[in-house]
C-alpha cells in the first residue's frame, strides 16, 4: 500500500486517479499510523514552499516522513514535493526543507534566458544520468510535462535526470530510498504512469 500524503496542499484527484489507472493500492491520509504501515510514501504539492513545510510541521508529518525514511521507506516527492526533500528553498526568503538530500531549492529567474516564460510550463524531454527503478519504463528523451518556477540545485549526489530550458534543470533525483520529480507523472501520460508504476514495483534489490 503506497500512503499518499494529504497536507491541504495540492490537487490529489489526477495522482490518485494514474495510480488508480496502473493498479496501485493507495491510501490518501493525514494519519501518521497510516503512513507507518504504509510500504512506500508519496508526497506530492503544489503552490508556496513556505505554506507546505509549516503544514507539514504543524501537524507534525515532517517527523513522521523523516523517521520512516531513516526507516529505509521508500519515497516519491512530486513538484513541490520534490523540493521539501532538500535542506533549504530561497523561494520568497530562505526556509528549511526536510533535508533528506542535499540541495537548495532556487529561482529560475536569473538563470534561464528573461526571453523564456516563468513559470515554465510545459512538455520538456528527459535527460537521464543514471539507471534506476523508477525510470524503468522511461527512456532518454521521453518527455514530460513541467510546472515550476524553483529548482533544485548543488544535487549532484541525488542527480538522476535534467531537463533543458535555457539551462539544464534538474528533472528527477534519486538516492537510496528517496526519489522525486519536479514534473508531475500524473500529467505525463503514458510516461508518467510508468514512472508511477516503477515505483510501485521497486523492491529493495539495489
Amino acid at each position: 500500500m503506497i500512503a499518499v500524503i494529504d497536507y491541504g496542499v495540492g490537487n490529489l484527484f489526477s495522482l490518485c486517479s494514474s495510480l488508480e489507472a496502473i493498479g496501485a493500492s493507495t491510501v490518501v491520509t493525514n494519519d501518521p499510523e497510516v503512513i507507518k504501515k504504509a510500504d512506500k510514501i508519496l508526497l506530492p504539492g503544489v503552490g508556496a514552499f513556505e505554506d507546505a513545510i509549516g503544514k507539514l510541521r504543524d501537524t507534525g508529518l515532517d517527523k513522521v516522513i523523516i523517521q520512516e525514511v531513516k526507516n529505509g521507506k521508500k519515497i516519491l516527492g512530486i513538484c513541490l514535493g520534490l523540493q521539501l526533500l532538500f535542506e533549504k528553498s530561497y523561494e520568497y526568503g530562505e526556509h528549511e526543507g526536510l533535508g533528506l538530500l542535499k540541495g537548495s531549492v532556487v529561482p529560475m529567474q536569473g538563470v534561464i534566458p528573461p526571453e523564456l516564460k516563468i513559470p515554465h510550463i510545459g512538455w520538456n524531454s528527459l535527460h537521464i544520468t543514471r539507471k534506476h527503478p523508477i525510470f524503468k519504463y522511461v527512456n532518454e528523451g521521453d518527455f514530460v510535462y513541467f510546472v515550476h518556477s524553483y529548482y533544485a540545485t548543488g544535487c549532484e549526489e541525488s542527480l538522476l535526470a535534467d531537463t533543458e530550458y535555457g539551462a539544464h534543470l534538474t528533472a528527477a533525483v534519486a538516492l537510496e530510498n528517496v526519489t522525486g520529480t519536479q514534473f508531475h507523472p500524473e500529467k505525463s501520460g503514458d510516461i508518467g504512469l510508468g514512472i508511477l508504476r516503477g515505483f510501485c514495483e521497486w523492491e529493495d534489490e539495489k
